[in-house]
């Protein structure tokens, strides 16, 4: 951990590279009245809309809609199997399997052609008082399930003993992106109604505590949040039921779930504040994570530490090294499928336009696992050995 001072404000950071543009925005976050304590990066932090990815920010008494981000309650979630896959024979885990996810879950910016039953949908919400929420009702029925695109993806792996493993990555699809854009212009609104001392041009408007827009936003960023996880589920058990029809008498040990977009209240140094956490883990003592690398590399199931530096907190992924336009422009896409090849993966590379999830766009997962050993420790390794990307 590396610890700078920036407007006399602590910034405890677990990397010892954060770009230019990322390093302005945490600057601009020491700015911020409210902040409280110090402001703390995880090691796969890079530039964001206002906040960067990997940032954990507790703030007394403020909720900042750009500090959560659009895909609200985005998230990782994986199951442990019975099989082997040196069990599984090529030609099922690519015509069946595979095939079979895609078949089941629409991938990108597909939905589903009919309704969803409503069971799949998040349940204890006064939907009624849920601006967005009541809106969408009847579009998230064909939201729900769907893996959306971007770095989310589906990927079979196997564990250091040879069981098969899946993993998901993915959020709450258009509602999440329709609330908070929605909650983000609200508040832009309001500070400058309100002649905010916090600038707009940073992009950080806030809600103070006790008003009636910090309600709002909060009961409609909860819910979006149980939508992601009620959407992973769904997904989940749609690849659990291709997978029994391909592999008999598989067994699925219960879903291990981390969201990394939120914001909470949580107790920490002595007071009740509000994390939020943008694309960045729980890591509390004994809370289990999951913490992804690229198609190409590994994967970790972790433990959490605790650490209060961190505000109990890990990172969320390998993080960007490359944004997307300059992986897709540098990147050799030949170079990227030779290597995915040699380890045998049934990768998600088609053109040059996928570099920008190709494993060259990504930081080196293990690096970012050894800059975080006080944060978590290590209880699964995990190799990918088919990915499908949004």
């Amino acid at each position: 951990m590396i610890v700078k001072v920036i407007n006399n404000r602590p910034v405890k950071i677990w990397t010892d590279f954060v770009e230019d543009s990322a390093m302005r925005q945490i600057e601009n976050l020491t700015t911020l009245p409210f902040l409280f304590h110090h402001l703390a990066l995880m090691p796969d932090v890079h530039t964001g809309m206002g906040m960067p990815i990997g940032g954990v920010l507790a703030c007394k008494d403020a909720v900042i809609p750009n500090a959560v981000g659009v895909d609200i309650g985005c998230g990782m979630c994986a199951v442990k199997t019975n099989w082997k896959v040196s069990d599984i024979p090529t030609e099922v885990l690519r015509k069946e399997i595979m095939k079979g996810i895609r078949n089941r879950i629409p991938l990108g910016k597909e939905h589903h052609q009919q309704p969803q039953e409503e069971c799949y949908l998040p349940v204890g919400h006064d939907i009624e008082k849920l601006k967005i929420v009541k809106e969408r009702q009847k579009s998230i029925l064909h939201e729900v399930g769907t893996l959306g695109g971007g770095n989310h993806f589906i990927e079979l792996q196997k564990d250091e003993d040879d069981n098969l493993w899946i993993m998901i990555h993915s959020g709450s699809r258009n509602l999440g992106k329709q609330v908070g854009d929605y909650y983000n212009k609200m508040a832009q609104m309001l500070n400058e109604r309100w002649y905010s001392v916090v600038p707009s041009e940073i992009r950080l408007p806030f809600f103070p505590r006790g008003t009636k827009e910090f309600g709002a936003y909060w009961d409609e960023m909860k819910y979006c949040v149980d939508f992601a996880l009620c959407n992973r589920k769904l997904m989940m058990h749609r690849i659990e039921e291709v997978l029994s029809d391909a592999l008999k008498g598989i067994e699925f040990e219960p879903m291990i779930n981390i969201a990394h977009n939120y914001a909470a209240i949580e107790h920490h140094f002595g007071q009740d504040v509000i994390v939020h956490r943008k694309g960045a883990t729980l890591a509390s003592e004994g809370t289990i994570g999951i913490i992804p690398g690229s198609q190409g590399t590994a994967s970790y199931i972790v433990e959490g530490l605790g650490n209060p530096d961190s505000f109990c907190s890990c990172s969320h992924g390998a993080g960007r090294v490359l944004s997307r336009t300059a992986a897709i422009n540098t990147l050799d896409m030949n170079e990227e499928v030779r290597q995915l090849e040699e380890k045998g993966i049934v990768h998600a590379i088609r053109c040059q336009n996928d570099m920008q999830e190709a494993t060259g766009a990504y930081k080196n997962i293990e690096s970012v696992i050894a800059n975080q050993q006080d944060l978590v420790k290590v209880r699964t390794r995990l190799l990918p050995v088919a990915v499908i990307k949004g």
